[in-house]
């Protein structure tokens, strides 16, 4: 999602959102995924979305501009290198810090602009990935506030002093209002038309829409110094991560996609999880990645998950 490079740790969610669609080669005509339906061709296949489609800081980081931050070991590189996607066949034009605007629009960043990603999409399109949304809803600026918040609650007594245990968390909800709630379904409105202009751009695929990964387990247990949070803050943007991708999945469905489910396959893995099994790293990665974005083993995780849909 976030553009971590420009806005350290409000990007450390871009996830992006946690999104990402897959357009694979059907027939005219047919806009929904079918069991037992012939398998698609593998390529040419175009990669789009943001920082956890991109995989900032894992190696090897390749790629123009260099300000996107691609690795060669992202999802879509091993989607491509699984499927046998020829090289001259393959773009991955994801992006750190992509917004949904950053699809038909250039996106400038630290290092150099890339190029609106849908412009990448052509008649011959068979394959494309896209990861987007975080940025479009501010998750990452609502983790950093929140891990900021939960920082000074821990060092106040973790609750002993103070009897609210979701401090943030009233940032973002007043009465029966959440700002973050209301942001989501802003997104859905804008990834529709997104949708809609892929489906234009690339009449000859078929599209999977996959969620994000866990980042947060349900509750604040073992979030400790490596992502301070309150436990019903942790709790409340668990809930908001799953609320996304609802809304991902809503989406998905109404364009006549497929939905790939990440989040379930990495339960167990987030970012409070142990070092050996995580597949979002914490505040202070121990794996080359970004802060609070997938490493190596949680981009495999997630291709796995798209390949399973795909059928491979």
């Amino acid at each position: 999602m976030g553009a971590y490079a420009r806005t350290g740790l409000a990007g450390i969610v871009s996830c992006g959102v946690l999104l990402t669609a897959v357009l694979i080669g059907r027939p005219d005509g047919d806009h929904g995924s079918s069991a037992g339906a012939e398998r698609p061709q593998p390529g040419p296949y175009v990669a789009l979305g943001d920082s956890y489609t991109s995989g900032p800081k894992i190696p090897r980081q390749s790629g123009t501009p260099a300000g996107c931050d691609r690795s060669d070991h992202n999802y879509p590189a091993v989607v491509a290198h699984q499927l046998g996607v020829k090289a001259a066949d393959f773009r991955d034009v994801s992006c750190s810090g992509a917004t949904i605007t950053d699809l038909t629009a250039p996106q400038k960043t630290s290092n150099g602009t890339n190029a609106a990603q849908l412009s990448a999409l052509s008649t011959r399109t068979r394959l494309v990935t896209l990861g987007i949304g975080g940025n479009d809803i501010g998750f990452g600026s609502t983790v950093t506030k929140c891990v900021t918040m939960g920082a000074v609650y821990r060092a106040t007594g973790g609750g002993r002093l103070f009897s609210d245990t979701a401090p943030c968390k009233k940032q973002y909800v007043a009465g029966d209002t959440d700002e973050v709630a209301q942001k989501i379904q802003a997104t859905g409105r804008q990834l529709s038309a997104a949708l809609a202009e892929i489906e234009r751009r690339a009449p000859k695929a078929r599209v999977y829409v996959v969620g994000y990964p866990a980042i947060l387990p349900a509750e604040a247990k073992g979030c400790g110094r490596e992502l301070p949070l309150a436990p019903g803050d942790a709790t409340y943007l668990h809930d908001k991560e799953k609320q996304l991708n609802t809304m991902l999945r809503g989406q998905a469905e109404a364009a006549g996609a497929t939905y790939v489910d990440t989040y379930s396959p990495s339960v167990g893995h987030d970012a409070c999880s142990a070092e050996k099994t995580r597949w979002i790293e914490p505040l202070q990665p121990s794996s080359p990645a970004a802060a609070v974005h997938p490493n190596a083993h949680g981009e495999k995780g997630m291709a796995d998950a798209v390949l399973r849909a795909i059928g491979t």
